[in-house]
């Protein structure tokens, strides 16, 4: 198994990056991946934004990245496979509110910074704050993504048809996700660790955290596909992406239309009612310059 870590960092998407690694359809690849921000180390929560960064992060950067792996034989317009085998986070994790001028944080009336920062401990699966607070661990990616076709480098931060920052809570171990491939060699590229993250992903921040192993399996397949689709253990998820959440919505509704129709093997009217009865409609993420949306059609809702 090859493994992929701070040797093979950027913070950017671009189809001239060199691979990492190169692997074949099938093969799983291990990632260790830095927090979202670069800080290769826990940090003094009085020290924002003046933390420790890793010596490749420079003024430019977005998310620490690790990759990108090149699936060999790959070709635009295909599909890549994702299954996630597993994902430990690390000791430690940082979540934030109001540090920086957002428009979501002028709507939520925010004069105050609040910096929290967590102790993880992932067999437990608990991770508790500076002033005590308790929360249980979810761990996945934030950043599972592939570069446009386009030349030249793209930011991190706006999820794209072909992954990148989703911010899906639903991407834990044992979920397989589905992409568009948009280049030859997929050129995949994983990060933002969070350890735990609610829908929406409300302050902009999860619990950002390293993650000390993750290991996904790469393969290719053949079928049609516009977006992203996983089968978690949550259910089935569609993902919509767009510049509102009606967009968004609309967009993760008509590709989980489609799986419906394709899985009981129904007219899309019929579609539509069975999702009606069976099927939410949750806001994956406001805070990335595109939103998403995601429809989940939970296990055995339709028998």
């Amino acid at each position: 198994m090859q493994l992929v870590d701070d040797r093979h960092l950027h913070g950017f998407f671009d189809p001239a990056l060199a691979p990492a690694v190169t692997v074949d359809s099938g093969e799983t690849v291990r990632f260790r991946t830095l927090e979202s921000g670069w800080s290769p180390e826990p940090f003094d929560i009085t020290a924002v934004p003046d933390r420790p960064r890793h010596p490749a992060w420079t003024e430019d950067s977005g998310h620490a990245l690790s990759g990108p792996v090149e699936v060999r034989g790959a070709k635009a317009g295909q599909v890549l496979e994702i299954r996630i085998e597993s994902v430990l986070p690390g000791s430690w994790g940082t979540t934030y509110a109001n540090t920086r001028r957002t428009a979501f944080n002028d709507a939520y009336g925010l004069e105050g910074q609040a910096v929290h920062r967590w102790t993880l401990d992932p067999v437990a699966g608990t991770g508790r704050n500076q002033h005590g607070h308790t929360v249980g661990l979810r761990p996945f990616l934030g950043v599972m993504g592939m570069p446009p076709a386009q030349p030249g480098r793209h930011s991190t931060v706006p999820p794209r048809t072909c992954g990148g920052n989703l911010d899906c809570r639903e991407l834990v171990a044992g979920s397989t996700l589905w992409l568009p491939i948009p280049v030859d060699g997929a050129l995949l590229s994983v990060g933002d660790g969070h350890a735990a993250q609610g829908d929406g992903e409300v302050s902009g921040t999860a619990i950002e955290c390293p993650m000390e192993q993750v290991d996904l399996t790469l393969s290719t397949v053949d079928f049609p596909m516009s977006g992203p689709v996983a089968r978690t253990p949550a259910g089935w998820v569609t993902m919509g992406l767009g510049d509102t959440l009606d967009v968004a919505g609309f967009r993760a509704l008509n590709a989980m239309f489609d799986l419906v129709a394709r899985l009981y093997g129904v007219p899309r009217a019929d579609a539509v009612a069975l999702a009606s009865v069976a099927v939410d409609l949750r806001v994956t993420q406001i805070v990335n310059q595109v939103v998403g949306c995601h429809a989940v059609l939970a296990p055995g809702a339709i028998r």
